[in-house]
């Protein structure tokens, strides 16, 4: 199988991406009427200012990438920091459910910038419909990422998206696809994939290990069912469009909990917002690894499920022979098995691009128009890994997928876990 048969999406997935653009149609009223009602509030009077014109710090008005975000509480408010730091980045618009997190946001961006600006949105498609915005980043629970990041796509935006990307198998074809359709430079959201493991990084790349024969991620925990009560709505929430695609579940602080938590007290634990630690952590740590081995262009033809007297494990094996395993027991994370004695010869170890990091090299891909670091593919390559893993742990059983098709071979209870069912009108 050849490698651009590993990633390329599949005729249905491209055949779904239209089925969207027809689908999502229907959802546009409210974004056709901006367009042209919003006008006279988009285009008011433009007034050169010494900051317009930029100085050592702050570059020109007209070099700068005009950028809003979606999602701005915890790790969206992380982001929005980074990018409202830099000189190249003129930050104009803030998109939160919560009322909190949006009168907060518009506090810290004029007060960076010293004016009132910026413009706060519940709902990201009134976002999305300002042709001033050339990016956003998104930082909302997972199983809204592919929904915003497509619609992001197809209003000309680029998307910085935070991990995991994805919420199922489907979303991560149609997620490549609107990408590539609509020409958007498209990055996942893991720092840690080069920031956090170069040790392991520069070594493999430089050959050291010789051919790595495998490589473990421990990671955990599975995600939950949800079966918390309904409590007062305590916060101004628009709950509804919080749950959005999910199905309709009674307010919880903890079900819609923004924390780190991955062990029952936040959205990152339950099946319908998340796919629990193996999403969560794994898109660092399944994302360390393939970047390791480089087989981030690749996924895998199979995952072989093991139940030992030492406990569950995975072991994902790639068409060039390696295996990536998952909670093998009596190994540590990251631990590399190479061939000893053989030393390969060294390749240049993939950077950043710009200045800044993750943030600066998807800014600098903004105005080269060249592929991110975790460019999209990568990214859900990635969180491939960890779907691909939560079926065969949940299935308690090996599954051999086929990349190609985006399909597992012979077995379709499988099959029917490649996607799920999402509430009306929030289709794919």
């Amino acid at each position: 199988m050849t490698r651009e048969s590993q990633t390329s999406p599949s005729q249905d997935s491209i055949a779904s991406t239209n089925a969207m653009d027809a689908a999502m149609d229907t959802q546009s009223s409210r974004r056709s009427f901006l367009k042209t009602a919003g006008v006279a509030t988009l285009s008011a009077p433009y007034v050169i200012t010494s900051s317009a014109l930029g100085n050592a710090n702050r570059s020109p008005a007209s070099d700068r990438i005009v950028m809003g975000g979606i999602g701005i509480g915890n790790m969206g408010r992380g982001d929005q920091g980074a990018f409202l730091g830099r000189g190249d980045v003129q930050y104009v618009a803030a998109c939160d459910v919560r009322s909190k997190n949006r009168e907060e946001s518009k506090g810290r961006v004029d007060g960076h910038y010293k004016n009132k600006d910026c413009q706060v949105y519940t709902d990201f498609r009134e976002l999305l419909a300002r042709s001033d915005i050339d990016a956003v980043h998104i930082a909302t629970p997972d199983h809204w990422h592919a929904l915003m990041l497509i619609e992001a796509c197809r209003n000309g935006k680029d998307v910085y998206c935070q991990k995991p990307e994805t919420l199922t198998l489907r979303e991560g074809p149609l997620m490549i696809a609107a990408a590539r359709r609509y020409g958007r430079v498209v990055s996942g959201g893991s720092q840690r994939v080069l920031g956090d493991y170069r040790r392991y990084v520069d070594p493999a790349w430089a050959g050291e290990f010789g051919t790595i024969k495998s490589i473990n991620v421990s990671v955990g925990p599975l995600p939950q069912l949800c079966n918390l009560p309904e409590e007062p709505l305590d916060e101004e929430i628009d709950w509804d469009l919080w749950l959005g695609p999910a199905a309709w579940a009674p307010y919880n602080s903890k079900r819609c909990s923004g924390s780190f938590s991955i062990n029952g007290a936040s959205w990152r634990s339950f099946s319908d917002y998340s796919g629990g630690g193996m999403t969560d952590w794994g898109a660092h740590h399944f994302g360390g690894a393939t970047f390791i081995c480089d087989v981030r262009e690749l996924q895998p033809t199979e995952v072989v499920y093991h139940d030992t007297s030492e406990g569950k494990w995975l072991d994902y094996k790639y068409p060039n022979g390696l295996s990536i395993y998952h909670n093998k027991p009596k190994t540590a994370n990251l631990h590399i098995e190479g061939t000893p004695g053989e030393k390969l010869p060294p390749k240049p170890v993939p950077a950043y691009k710009g200045y800044g990091d993750i943030y600066g090299d998807f800014i600098e891909c903004t105005k080269t128009r060249e592929k991110p670091f975790r460019d999209i593919e990568r990214a859900v390559n990635t969180c491939v890994l960890a779907h691909l893993g939560n079926i065969a742990y949940q299935l308690k059983r090996s599954l051999k997928w086929d990349s190609a098709a985006q399909r597992f071979l012979h077995d379709e209870e499988a099959n029917r876990m490649v996607d799920r069912a999402r509430r009306e009108p929030w289709q794919l």
